[in-house]
Formats: C-alpha cells, sequence, structure tokens
C-alpha cells in the first residue's frame, strides 16, 4: 500500500553504527596560513601522488577560486564571493580523495588529481555539492566488531540530507572517510552548529498514532520509518499510542503544549481530523474562546504533521503531492510549514467540530453504512457500501443558502482571505445570501482540493490549501446511470462538473437544513429496486419511512451525526501544516464554464 523508502534499512543501519558522537574538545583552527603550514602542504603533495592519504590537516583557502561548479557535472552554479570557507580538507567520497570545503551554506567536494596542487586555478574544476538547507543530520561514522555497541575505529563522518523528486522527497548520504580524530572533531561540531541556525526545524514533538488504521499498520509505519530519521535529526519525541475515539482529543486539551515544537498524527483522515480539531479547540480554550458561541476562532499555537497511514489520506495527499511516510516525515523534519484554511461546523449557535471538508448525503450514507459494518475489512466494507447505496440511490430534499466570495477589484489571494474573513462574521441580516432549495444527490463542501488516489485532480479542483474559500458542489437530483458517470469521472481528466445537473459555486458559509423527514433504509424491497430509477430522476417520498432526528455527515472521513441545520464557515489559514504549497492545477483541463 505504501511506497517503501529506499534508504530506510540503510539509514537505521548508519544510526545505529554512530551512537556514539565525539566528545566536544578545543576547537582546531581550521584554515592555516604560516609559512611552516605552507611548506607542509608541499612535501605532503609528493606523497599523494603514490597512496591515498587518509588523515589530512585542513588545507589554507589562499588558493581557492571563484570559479564556476558543476552539480554532478551537469548543472552550474557559482560560488558567491561573500562565501567565505569555514573549513576544509581532504575526505575520501567513494574511494576517491577530494578536496572537501563547508560554507555557511553548502558543503563543495572537487576530485583531487594527483599531479596537480589542490585549488590550483589553473585546472578546471568539476565540483559537486549539497546545500545545508537540505542537510538534516550528521553522524560520526565507525567500525565496530559484532556485539560492540561503544567505541569501535572511526572512518569519518556521514551527511544525510534530503533529496527531492517532483513531490516526493528521499534521505540520501553523504561519507566522508578520514581516520583523524582532530580533523573530524572540527568538521562535527562546525556541522552541527550550521544545523542548529535553522530555527524553523522542530526539536520536540507530540506525536499520535492510531494503533488500528488501515489494517493495523501506522504503528510499524511510525517505528521503522519515521523514528529513524527523527534521531538522525535529533528530535525529542513524546508518543501517544491513542487506545480509542476521542483519546487524542482528551490529551490535546489536557496537557502542556508549550514544550513542544509541533504536532504529529499517524493514522487516516479521521485519525488526522480529530487531532486537528483538538489543537483548534484547545487555540480556543486558550483564548478565552466560548465554542457554543459564534465567534472568529483564533489560529492554532502549533503546526500539525500528517503522516499517512489510512486508506484515502486526503488532507496528507492534499499538502505533500501524495501518500507517502517519509516524505510527510521529512518535511516535519525539515521545518517546511503550510497555512491551510479550515471550516467549522456548527448547529443552534453551538461548535461542532473543525474540519476541512464535508459530504452530505450520498457521501454521508455512505460512510453511514460503511460504519455499522466494520466487521467488513476497510476496503470490503467501502466497497459494498458504495454499491449498496447506488443500488438504493435516492436524494435528499434540503433547504440551502450560501454566500459567495465577492469579487475583488484587485483579484489578489490576499483580498479574498480579507473578504473571507469579513463575511466569517455574517449575520442573517447580511442581504448578500443566495438560496435554493430541491433535491440533491450529494452535497459537499470543501476547503482544500481532497486529493487522492480516487481522485488524483482532487474532489475540489477548483479550490486551493489556503485561498479562503471553501467549494460548494451540489448534485441534484437525476438517473442513476448520470449520477455514476459523474463519479466515475473523479478518477480520470476530464471535468467531473461538466453534467446539467452538478452546480459548483465558490462560497465562503453555507447553511444547510434537510427537509426530509425520514432516512434511507438498509433494506429496500425489490419492487422498488426495480423502478424507472435508472433512466429517469430518482424521486423520493417520505411516506411510510420512519422518522429520524439527526442526519449523517461524512466530515474528513470521520461520520458526525448532525440534528437539522448545520452552519459552515471557512476561516482562512486557521492552522499550519507541516508540508508545501503544490504547483496550480492544470487549467486546460477544466473546461467548465460555471467555474
Amino acid at each position: 500500500m505504501f511506497e517503501s523508502p529506499g534508504k530506510t534499512k540503510s539509514v537505521r543501519q548508519a544510526w545505529s553504527e554512530s551512537q556514539e558522537e565525539l566528545h566536544e574538545t578545543q576547537p582546531v583552527s581550521p584554515v592555516q596560513k604560516s609559512e611552516r603550514a605552507k611548506k607542509k602542504k608541499k612535501k605532503r603533495k609528493t606523497q599523494q601522488s603514490g597512496e591515498r592519504s587518509a588523515s589530512v590537516p585542513q588545507l589554507s583557502t589562499d588558493t581557492l577560486s571563484d570559479t564556476v561548479c558543476f552539480e554532478n557535472g551537469q548543472d552550474e552554479c557559482t560560488l558567491n564571493n561573500n562565501d567565505e570557507p569555514i573549513v576544509r580538507g581532504i575526505f575520501q567520497i567513494e574511494k576517491k580523495s577530494h578536496d572537501v570545503v563547508l560554507t555557511a551554506s553548502r558543503v563543495t567536494w572537487t576530485p583531487i588529481r594527483p599531479e596537480t596542487q589542490p585549488g590550483d586555478p589553473s585546472v578546471p574544476r568539476k565540483e559537486a555539492f549539497v546545500e545545508l538547507r537540505d542537510v538534516f543530520g550528521v553522524k560520526t561514522k565507525r567500525r565496530r566488531s559484532i556485539g560492540q555497541k561503544v567505541g569501535g575505529t572511526l572512518l569519518g563522518i556521514t551527511l544525510f540530507y534530503v533529496r527531492r523528486k517532483g513531490t516526493k522527497l528521499k534521505d540520501d548520504e553523504l561519507h566522508l572517510h578520514n581516520l583523524s580524530v582532530d580533523h573530524c572533531e572540527v568538521w562535527f561540531k562546525h556541522l552541527k552548529a550550521l544545523l542548529k541556525g535553522f530555527k524553523e526545524r522542530p526539536k520536540t514533538l507530540k506525536v499520535f498514532v492510531n494503533p488500528v488504521s488501515h489494517k493495523r499498520e501506522a504503528l510499524r509505519i511510525y517505528m521503522d520509518d519515521v523514528v529513524p530519521l527523527f534521531k538522525l535529526a535529533d528530535i525529542d519525541a513524546d508518543l501517544t499510542v491513542t487506545e480509542r475515539k476521542g483519546h487524542a482529543l482528551a490529551v490535546l486539551q489536557e496537557c502542556s503544549l508549550e514544550k513542544y515544537d509541533g504536532v504529529v498524527c499517524v493514522g487516516g483522515d479521521g485519525s488526522v481530523a480529530e487531532v486537528a480539531h483538538g489543537l483548534l479547540l484547545r487555540a480556543q480554550m486558550d483564548a478565552g474562546r466560548d465554542p457554543d458561541s459564534v465567534f472568529t476562532p483564533v489560529q492554532a499555537a502549533l503546526p500539525l504533521g500528517v503522516i499517512p497511514a489510512g486508506s484515502t489520506d486526503i488532507v496528507a495527499y492534499s499538502v505533500h503531492g501524495r501518500r507517502h511516510a517519509l516524505t510527510a516525515a521529512l518535511h516535519i523534519i525539515m521545518g517546511h510549514r503550510q497555512a491551510v484554511d479550515v471550516c467549522s461546523f456548527s448547529s443552534m449557535g453551538r461548535l461542532l467540530r473543525f474540519g476541512f471538508s464535508a459530504m452530505f448525503g450520498f457521501g454521508g450514507r455512505t460512510l453511514a453504512l460503511a460504519e455499522r459494518n466494520r466487521w467488513m475489512p476497510p476496503g470490503q466494507r467501502r466497497e459494498f457500501a458504495m454499491i449498496k447505496m447506488l443500488a438504493h440511490l435516492k436524494p435528499e430534499d434540503c433547504e440551502l443558502s450560501f454566500l459567495p466570495l465577492k469579487p475583488t477589484s484587485h483579484g489578489t489571494q490576499e483580498a479574498a482571505k480579507t473578504e473571507s474573513s469579513q463575511d466569517a462574521r455574517d449575520t442573517d441580516e447580511d442581504g448578500s445570501w443566495e438560496a435554493t432549495q430541491g433535491l440533491f444527490l450529494n452535497i459537499s463542501i470543501m476547503a482544500i482540493p481532497c486529493l487522492c488516489s480516487m481522485a488524483p485532480r482532487g474532489l475540489a479542483p477548483n479550490t486551493r490549501l489556503n485561498n479562503g474559500s471553501m467549494a460548494l458542489i451540489l448534485a441534484k437530483n437525476t438517473s442513476r446511470a448520470e449520477f455514476v458517470k459523474h463519479l466515475k469521472r473523479y478518477n480520470s481528466v476530464n471535468n467531473q462538473f461538466s453534467f446539467p445537473f452538478v452546480e459548483t459555486h465558490t462560497v465562503t458559509a453555507v447553511k444547510l437544513r434537510p427537509k426530509t423527514q425520514g432516512h434511507w433504509s438498509d433494506e429496500v424491497s425489490e419492487e422498488q429496486e426495480e423502478g424507472d430509477s435508472r433512466s429517469g430522476p430518482i424521486i423520493s417520498s417520505s411516506e411510510g419511512t420512519s422518522t429520524s432526528t439527526s442526519y449523517p455527515w461524512n466530515i474528513d472521513g470521520d461520520l458526525l451525526e448532525a440534528p437539522s441545520e448545520l452552519h459552515i464557515r471557512v476561516h482562512p489559514e486557521l492552522l499550519t501544516l507541516f508540508g508545501e504549497d503544490l504547483e496550480e492545477v492544470d487549467e486546460s483541463l477544466i473546461k467548465c464554464s460555471c467555474i
């Protein structure tokens, strides 16, 4: 189900081999400019042609020139004049001697030819480098015998850094071999000091793991794929394995969050929604806001990291571009942050919860049926619920009103967020509300694109993570065949909204009031099933059905039974996630004129 990180085994091995770091001693001067040092270099030059040096003191920086360097011999870059060397020396990289230079921004290495002087400006140089902003760990490398846990022969130091391929992040290693303890100590101390300068990177995290998440793999994913990387990055993680639904919410309401730099959730969308709700609810409590009244919420104090370990992982997919535990962990380690919009769901003036997306109608009923059959495997019960709800498809009779996002003269994202913030304080006296009513098969309200493997363009491809608005998608009453065509479009590049029964709106607030007095039954007679619903619109009738006082909502993959009217508002950039903003969706794929 998950992509196994190719470097996980080697990362764990490298970490176990380098548990014993060098003790700090008095630093050795990294640059020698005396005449005696220069004579020693000339003498050492003759030795390098016959054998490779395993322990060489730092070289002079006098001969360092501002030349064009090449990353892996291809991409051009320049060495800035003000990027002065901090320390310089000779290390073996892949069994070849290299001239290695450390500056405040990168580590650069150049192959040494036996017949040339290192740093000779008359010889063309092919340099490779790694940016320090991509390095997340440095450890000493030792050779130990079987069973030996401490000590061992020093081999050099290892740098752990991030490689990017599209939206995918992978960890990689740079081994700098040198047997000199003093030499490695200077480099180790300088690298440690430089890495501590990245203040945005977390050092202490509160981690929640849902052990029963999709196929019970969440705890294994965390221990095998995430923990070794956290240790390499010197991150202290306080782990809580949740025991029941609501456990993470209870912990977040009571624990002291001041000692943490972030919160991490390992699980599916339901677990992420609970932790996000707990973080935001805790922020309102600390700010003295009354959740049982209409209020303007304050931002969460800590960022949230999402390690995907569920069945769909919509939130992780939307903020990382893929379901990949290693990518998510590296975003957390590197301190990448992305602000996202969040919705609040209220009923009769009382806050029910915070969330990112909601579905009413087909989406809510399907989830409710799947939850009633949790004895089935996750994939099987979802498929069973969808097939059965399609077979018994019926519309919901609803009254709907929404507050459109007002067009601005500048058309900027900041202006849209301002409008959304102002509209969040809407009242019934506001005359800009638009209303509609009728029969709807499904109603979706989403503040994020909601990417997933079944909808690579997103369930709401026309919204963004932080544009201060929600996508309102209305699927009106139609035939079962046409509705199935609409659902299939989500898994293709075709526009899923180019149907006459589908409407889309960009809104900042929604009020939905169901008028249906009954509820969908799990069992439908054969006479009802063999009607004309395949070719004609599906007509709902409340005659002969039992009454229900609550209605199922699918909020971030979690079932919420909401009574009567539900009021949904969007709050711009209310929560910060560890991740990056994805590239804009190709607008050429969107052909619907109603967008």
